[in-house]
């Protein structure tokens, strides 16, 4: 089983999303979908006059905000990406965690910020995902959690990583914009396997540097939380079984 975090930067574009179903349809394992929705939550934000306010990479939610997120999240993204693979052949079901109880949060507490409706995750009915699993459904989850009071807002990524371990799956992909980790930009030579040390000694020699850091230091968090393989790779890699493997001890 393989659990799949697409980034919200990408699933604006018809071409990519439908390059994606393609690759989720041709997969020869069952998938777990998660997907973001940050950039056109901020743009739709923006148009209401309303300030995108992070802190730590993690979004703060508001009452106001909350609204806006779940329209975004549970509405137009959800829905746009289970028509296209719906339409590409693939038996995808959107949800998101508030459905069946499927994903519990608690508010993310920090120790100078009050993140408001923004959540962590504290439990996973792993048996509602392995039925829609063993029924030959592709769930595709919006990352809006069910609170005792309220709905959180939990960081797509950590999501991710919660269902990855709770369902003990084999592979965490976490997509990007390039095929993973490089050592040589002009060669293009991705590095097959890094262990954790590995990859904060490449983080200060400067050789993972820019946005590829966050895409690593979130792929370790996952480690952290037990899973036991996270991979960044881009959709060729997808396919191939390809990309940069992080994992706590070389074989």
């Amino acid at each position: 089983m393989i659990v799949i975090k697409i980034s919200g930067h990408e699933l604006d574009s018809a071409d990519y999303v439908a390059e994606f179903a393609q690759a989720i349809r041709d997969l020869n394992a069952p998938a777990v979908i998660v997907h973001g929705g940050g950039k056109e939550i901020s743009m739709l934000q923006e148009r209401l006059g309303i300030q995108p306010k992070f802190i730590d990479g993690v979004r703060i939610t508001d009452a106001e905000s909350l609204a806006l997120v779940e329209m975004v999240m549970c509405g137009a993204i959800n829905k746009r990406l289970a028509r296209v693979l719906v339409n590409a052949g693939v038996n995808a079901v959107g949800l998101s965690g508030v459905d069946g109880g499927m994903i519990s949060a608690a508010k993310m507490h920090h120790e100078s910020v009050d993140m408001g409706f923004t959540g962590e995750v504290t439990a996973v009915r792993v048996d509602l995902l392995l039925n829609l699993l063993d029924l030959g459904i592709t769930p595709v989850i919006a990352p809006i959690c069910l609170g005792e009071d309220n709905n959180f807002n939990v960081n797509a990524d950590h999501v991710a990583g919660a269902l990855a371990a709770a369902v003990e799956a084999e592979r965490l992909v976490f997509l990007s914009n390039v095929p993973g980790v490089m050592k040589d930009l002009k060669d293009n030579h991705v590095i097959g396997t890094l262990t954790p040390d590995e990859t904060e000694a490449m983080i200060a020699d400067g050789t993972i540097f820019g946005g590829m850091i966050p895409k690593v230091r979130t792929a370790l968090q996952a480690l952290d939380e037990e899973v036991s393989q996270a991979v960044i790779t881009d959709l060729a890699g997808l396919r191939s079984g390809g990309g940069t493997v992080f994992t706590k001890v070389r074989d």
